[in-house]
């Protein structure tokens, strides 16, 4: 705990989540992909079902319900939000900001601030560590932290590689400013090897490839996966690697730099790619069955939504209590990873 004079902190107040009615349920794809059964996705994945975005749904569209799921949550009046931190991938438009337009259907008044960032697995920790940045320093006091994936627009249909692991969902999180003799958020790290871009990516529709004829030629790979430019391309062997490398060291950097042993961690949520790879990690870092947290089973990999979507899981499973120490880490596509410590929730 890093004690200190009262001072104004940054602290979570209240979660709030979307997903869609839509349900992807292994019976499905198997149904789909003869050469894989039910128990073949289960075991491979440890995921049962994903919830993907209808056609007409957005980014913006899933960002303003889960922000009215945490207005119902908290007696915070949304005139009180003075900035919107959008984490996406998925935007509604290259341009303009998605954020500035869940700021207009929200009614959020326009002097708060309000834009998009885009990073992916890792991007709650990198919100939150944005959310503090702004109350500490005095420039915001309430600040919704929004995350809104839709992986799904990306992905082909005959590409079961990803299919079976991808979630659409949304979360917003309220952080305020309050008055606290410690952090109740702290101990952040970072890291980002943009050597592994190519591992994770939609090659066409950027400025660097936009959309042509060739984007929508579909090719099989060797694994009879068939994607085009414009689909989600994932190389999972060299992400796994990636993760087993660099997510061990950087838990030992959030415990150095908090100074407390892993036994003082109550819960650890890490992003949730898929069992597979969290088993290792639980494994190789040592942290026990208890204090490790899972939620991959009902959502998928919803990117930047699986960290607060496990911290809400785990208050309404009153796994979580609400004043001990919470250890996030997220990591993926970039490269780019991020952990932290929070202490106190609500």
């Amino acid at each position: 705990m890093h004690t200190k004079n009262t001072s104004i902190k940054a602290k979570i107040k209240a979660l709030g989540k979307y997903l869609p009615m839509k349900v992807l349920s292994n019976e499905q794809l198997a149904d789909e992909f003869p050469t894989w059964s039910v128990e073949k996705i289960y075991e491979k994945t440890g995921i049962k079902k994903r919830h993907i975005s209808e056609e007409k749904e957005t980014c913006s569209s899933m960002a303003i319900k889960a922000a009215e799921d945490l207005f119902k949550k908290t007696n915070l009046d949304r005139k009180d939000i003075d900035y919107i931190l959008l984490c996406t991938q998925s935007p509604d438009y290259l341009l303009p900001t998605t954020a500035c337009i869940v700021q207009n259907k929200l009614n959020i008044p326009k002097t708060a601030g309000a834009l998009d960032f885009n990073l992916g697995c890792s991007g709650y920790v990198y919100g939150l560590s944005l959310a503090k940045g702004l109350i500490e320093s005095h420039q915001a006091k309430n600040i919704l932290l929004i995350t809104s994936e839709m992986y799904s627009k990306y992905i082909n249909n005959k590409d079961k590689s990803v299919r079976t692991l991808f979630g659409d969902a949304a979360t917003a999180t309220l952080v305020s400013a309050v008055e606290s003799e410690h952090d109740l958020i702290h101990s952040f790290i970072f890291g980002t090897d943009g050597n592994g871009a190519e591992n994770l990516i939609v090659p066409h529709g950027g400025s660097k490839e936009p959309i042509s004829d060739s984007s929508n030629q579909e090719f099989e790979d060797n694994h009879g996966n068939v994607r085009s430019p414009k689909n989600l391309y994932m190389n999972g062997a060299e992400i796994l690697t990636f993760t087993l490398l660099n997510v061990p060291k950087s838990i030992n950097a959030v415990l150095e730099k908090a100074a407390i042993s892993k036994e003082s961690i109550n819960k650890v949520i890490f992003h949730q790619a898929n069992k597979f790879m969290l088993d290792k990690l639980k494994k190789k870092i040592g942290f026990s069955d208890e204090q490790f947290l899972v939620s991959y089973e009902e959502y998928g990999n919803t990117v930047s939504s699986t960290i607060p979507l496990g911290i809400i899981n785990g208050i309404d499973n009153k796994e979580i209590d609400s004043t001990k120490n919470i250890l996030i880490c997220g990591f993926g596509v970039g490269y780019s990873w991020g952990g932290c410590i929070i202490e106190s929730i609500g």
